[in-house]
């Protein structure tokens, strides 16, 4: 609006955020973090080949002092006992070529590609029914945060879209 009058937002403030290209590098930050993150763990599937998988989810367990009996050290150790060398392979080729877009994007976003604000757009819409879903099945703060960032990283880019289309009429 201020920019309507003549003025321009001064920097620092949401409206010069809002204005600028500034938040496009913030969230290419956070989409290269998020990719590197995958990749990490990628390569963490990768160092469990050739391993007892269950034996080292029943140490983990321990180690935490939780009890092997409930329902979540229990769904852990289920889904440990059903990882082979194959299914580990495969989860951590899935880790790397997700973690390759995440990079895409973020260089994308970081450039300030059209086709990176629309795939950003995209990708984090995706997000939002399960994200919604999960505040149904129980509201936590976690939950809340995830939500919460991720609609304002959509809400960004499609104001960033919408006002580059009308710059460009």
């Amino acid at each position: 609006m201020l920019l309507l009058r003549g003025k321009r937002p001064e920097s620092g403030t949401i409206m010069h955020l809002l204005n600028s290209r500034v938040g496009l590098r913030w969230i290419a930050v956070f989409e290269a973090a998020k990719g590197l993150l995958i990749l990490l763990a990628g390569i963490g599937l990768l160092l469990l080949v050739h391993r007892d998988v269950r034996d080292i989810a029943e140490q983990l367990i321990r180690h935490f002092h939780l009890n092997p009996a409930n329902r979540y050290p229990q769904i852990f150790l289920n889904a440990a006992s059903q990882l082979t060398d194959s299914r580990l392979w495969l989860l951590a080729l899935g880790a790397l070529l997700y973690s390759l877009f995440r990079f895409t994007e973020a260089v994308g976003l970081w450039y300030q590609k059209r086709w990176a604000e629309w795939l950003g757009l995209f990708s984090g819409s995706l997000y939002v029914p399960i994200e919604v879903y999960e505040l149904f099945e129980g509201i936590s703060w976690p939950k809340v945060l995830i939500i919460a960032v991720n609609l304002l990283i959509v809400a960004y880019l499609a104001n960033v879209l919408v006002r580059s289309s009308h710059e460009r009429h």
